[in-house]
């Protein structure tokens, strides 16, 4: 969702890193659920509140709530009480673990878990827990037996321990402060530069060549493309490594999205209306179907600047496969694009807002195309998915590859999918690089082993 979970910690740090920091607006809520049986569950920014409206609507569940919820905080509070880095440095991990044992220990039980087994041993009601598919699904695009415990809990928290606090602008000038942060640093970003290949020497990555030819070279070479483009278009012409293979046998890429973005009227929009929304009217079983659910974001309720006065910005978008647009002429794509939108801007104005139809000023409609070919994801997806039920987070590459040089980032990496996964997988790769290249202590025996224990543990998820 356009939206930035919790308080910013992560990405206060990677900002105050670089000589930056943003005004943030607070949001008294996360999300406004619309559910099948005309449940409707608003996620407040308070977590006493978000409980209480939880258990009257499901007050034989009570218990149950309390100990689902309640083993999510035990998981975020270990993880919020441990100095964040990478997990794949052992000398951190060792230090971690003298100084929180009993917090090391927990994340180390949770981490094979998923958020649908620990919810079904408390909770027996079918809607309470389709709840928490759908909990987990605006996560992680997938239900709570495919999503990680670790990742739910720290969504599923943050959200509660710091709030939502949107950022004063738009969440482009996050990216737009990282980047002047770096220039001030002494750094150098190269704008429409098109990475055709990793550059290899004896097995080692050393460099990138570009589209035009130009060619750079490093000391490390940092992917934050899927693991798809990585080792299937920049590494194209090499061997598949075994743990890439292993990767793409256990996992398959996160379905795209259709976004629509649109300017309307204000009076459209009824007084106190929430910033973000899910919407899955009829049937528990669409969750996870394509354009099933409907995701809504309305910056403007927050930061009225973003829009001209009298007006909002709505953010709309529902899961959708890149091959049902494939194949089709440009007449006929456009033409889709604009039947799909406007379905799903129907379902909006019966289950929302009267007259929304009419109110619209500006409509602009991307599919999985436009994900692809503008932000260059792999067929337009933004992560992986588990094929089956997997161990918690155990299949998950880290930052390292075997390559020796590459490293990977983002939601292709531990800890998966997400605003504050993906800042965390930041902050993991950035300090095994600094171990590697020497800016940090490190033990090379014991990495030796550490690192071949991690890929001996995915091959078994």
């Amino acid at each position: 969702m356009s939206v930035i979970q919790g308080n910013l910690n992560l990405i206060t740090q990677a900002l105050e890193a670089v000589g930056h920091k943003m005004e943030v607006i607070p949001d008294p809520s996360t999300v406004h659920f619309h559910l099948p049986g005309d449940l409707s569950v608003l996620v407040h920014r308070e977590y006493d509140d978000f409980v209480i409206e939880l258990v009257n609507k499901f007050p034989h569940e009570k218990d149950g709530i309390l100990k689902f919820y309640g083993t999510c905080w035990k998981i975020f509070n270990s993880l919020n009480s441990l100095e964040l880095k990478s997990l794949e440095e052992p000398l951190y991990l060792f230090g971690q673990f003298f100084q929180k044992p009993l917090e090391c220990l927990t994340l180390a039980y949770y981490l094979p878990q998923n958020a649908g087994d620990i919810a079904r041993k408390f909770i027996k009601d079918q809607q309470l827990l389709s709840f928490i598919d759908a909990e987990c699904f605006i996560v992680s695009t997938v239900n709570a037996l495919q999503t990680p415990m670790i990742n739910a809990s720290m969504v599923l928290c943050d959200r509660h321990f710091g709030g939502i606090n949107y950022p004063v602008g738009g969440v482009g000038g996050i990216a737009m402060s990282l980047a002047d942060g770096l220039v001030d640093k002494g750094s150098e970003i190269q704008y429409k530069a098109n990475v055709a290949n990793v550059i290899l020497e004896n097995g080692k990555a050393v460099g990138v060549k570009l589209s035009n030819g130009k060619e750079f070279f490093a000391k490390t070479v940092i992917s934050n493309a899927t693991r798809w483009d990585t080792f299937g278009k920049l590494l194209k012409d090499e061997e598949l490594p075994e743990e890439e293979k292993n990767f793409q046998k256990n996992y398959v890429k996160a379905p795209s999205f259709l976004s629509i973005h649109m300017g309307v009227k204000a009076s459209v929009l009824p007084a106190g209306t929430d910033c973000h929304h899910f919407v899955l009217e009829d049937d528990w079983s669409n969750l996870e179907k394509p354009y099933g659910s409907i995701f809504l974001s309305i910056p403007t309720v927050l930061d009225p600047s973003l829009a001209p006065e009298g007006h909002h910005i709505l953010h709309i978008f529902t899961t959708a496969g890149i091959e049902d647009w494939e194949g089709l002429s440009r007449k006929d794509y456009e033409k889709k694009k604009e039947l799909v939108a406007n379905e799903i801007i129907k379902r909006l104005e019966n289950k929302l807002f009267p007259g929304l139809r009419d109110s619209i000023v500006l409509k602009e409609v991307g599919s999985p195309k436009t994900h692809r070919r503008f932000l260059a994801r792999n067929d337009g997806t933004y992560g992986p998915m588990p094929r089956g039920k997997p161990k918690g987070l155990l299949a998950m590459p880290f930052n390292t590859t075997s390559i020796d040089g590459l490293y990977c980032v983002g939601d292709s990496c531990f800890p998966g999918q997400g605003v504050i996964a993906v800042a965390f997988s930041g902050i993991m790769c950035a300090h095994r690089v600094a171990a590697d290249i020497g800016l940090e202590q490190r033990s090379p025996v014991l990495d030796a082993g550490l690192l071949g224990l991690l890929r001996w543990l995915r091959t078994l998820a």
